[in-house]
């Protein structure tokens, strides 16, 4: 495999911070009031997580549409329809309570590691692009699974 550009490396790794910084604040009451003193409540626990995780679907909605656009024909239509299943997945499922939308989000976030192995699969995405994906994903399931459990 070919090796993760490092601006993708970094900026993937930044993209981490909201979750693991929720994750943070809901192991520590102490980091939490500290976090929803200085920044507020929207910033700590499981909002923080939520909301960007949200974000965080919609936008890998417009990159899958990207790579679709790198195909034509049954490819690239069926490309299109997977690729708007993050955002509306993130829109219809993210109510119902913290604990319901952190469950809901993880499977989100696994559902788009699917779309993304069958779009590498195809030779859509970049070479390096399932080895940042996966490890990405693995930390953000696992920060969401903290303000799940």
């Amino acid at each position: 495999m070919s090796q993760i550009p490092r601006s993708a490396l970094i900026l993937g790794f930044a993209g981490l911070i909201p979750f693991l910084w929720g994750a943070a604040t809901l192991l520590s009451p102490t980091l939490a009031d500290w976090g929803y003193t200085t920044l507020g409540g929207r910033f700590v626990g499981p909002y923080v997580q939520l909301f960007y995780g949200t974000i965080i679907l919609s936008f890998m909605s417009g990159v899958l549409w990207g790579f679709a656009a790198k195909t034509s024909g049954t490819v690239a239509a069926t490309g299109y329809a997977l690729s708007v299943i993050p955002a509306l997945w993130a829109f219809f499922m993210t109510g119902g309570g913290p604990v319901t939308a952190a469950l809901n989000l993880i499977i989100g976030f696994l559902g788009v590691l699917a779309i993304d192995w069958l779009f590498w699969r195809q030779g859509l995405t970049p070479p390096w692009w399932m080895r940042l994906r996966i490890t990405l994903t693995a930390i953000v399931c696992l920060s969401l699974a903290i303000g799940a459990l």
